[in-house]
């Protein structure tokens, strides 16, 4: 499937223009409606990544809820000269997410990082979301889809965050979310380390100012290579307004 004619369409992924609260409460009412849903938060290096392998590209386009995680998306979408009414992080999202699922009794599977990693992050959020139930989890070091596909039946979960990274989240949503009976997953990649307290996040005035990128540069100088892509990424941006202002 590739991007909806209704979303904001920014080098062939097609996001859905909401605020973080729309977002949430679009995700509540497809808890509600039943059936699989699933979504997605790609940042630019994801929408880089998808401009040059398209089944990825269909995997993120072909989700229920398409949002923008990084700052660098909705830079794009200014110069592409298309609506976006900010960035929605996939950890703010997940965030808000929960504190519905505490008011409203819905269970949550925690699916990711290293050993022992999830188990610490259920516990951080159980105390910080109080009436969360968080019904499982399993770390993301697994060679084999179908027992953990039973376990999350088993388990009863409703909602799901699968934090694999990209583009292995995505693609494990797709083939294997509607067997495991939940009604909403969520790839939220590096997620359960921050929940966890294993790495710690950006303050809140770098996030506000969309600098939560250079923060982590600042603390893992390894990143340097793929920060870099930024910049790239908009000018590429500013390559498509060009092709698009001329007709091809």
């Amino acid at each position: 499937m590739e991007a909806c004619a209704l979303r904001t369409e920014i080098m062939g992924v097609g996001f859905d223009d909401l605020t973080l609260d729309e977002a949430a409460q679009r995700a509540a009412g497809m808890i509600d409606e039943g059936g699989f849903h699933y979504v997605v938060t790609p940042n630019p290096e994801l929408v880089d990544r998808a401009r040059r392998e398209e089944p990825f590209r269909q995997a993120l386009n072909g989700a229920d809820l398409v949002l923008p995680d990084g700052i660098g998306v909705v830079y794009a979408a200014r110069l592409l000269g298309r609506r976006l009414k900010g960035r929605c992080p996939g950890i703010d999202f997940a965030g808000k997410l929960m504190e519905h699922m505490a008011r409203t009794g819905l269970r949550l599977y925690l699916l990711g990082a290293k050993p022992g990693v999830a188990e610490a992050a259920a516990a951080r959020l159980e105390i910080r979301y109080p009436g969360l139930t968080i019904c499982g989890t399993h770390d993301g070091y697994f060679q084999e889809d179908a027992p953990v596909v039973e376990e999350i039946r088993r388990a009863g979960a409703d909602v799901v965050f699968v934090c694999l990274g990209a583009p292995k989240q995505e693609y494990w949503m797709v083939k294997n979310g509607p067997a495991t009976g939940a009604r909403l997953m969520a790839g939220l990649g590096g997620s359960l380390d921050v929940f966890a307290g294993v790495v710690e996040r950006a303050p809140e005035s770098w996030q506000r100012l969309g600098l939560e990128w250079l923060y982590r540069l600042t603390r893992e100088p390894k990143r340097i290579g793929r920060m870099a892509r930024l910049p790239l990424f908009l000018v590429s941006a500013v390559g498509e307004r060009g092709k698009a202002g001329k007709g091809i």
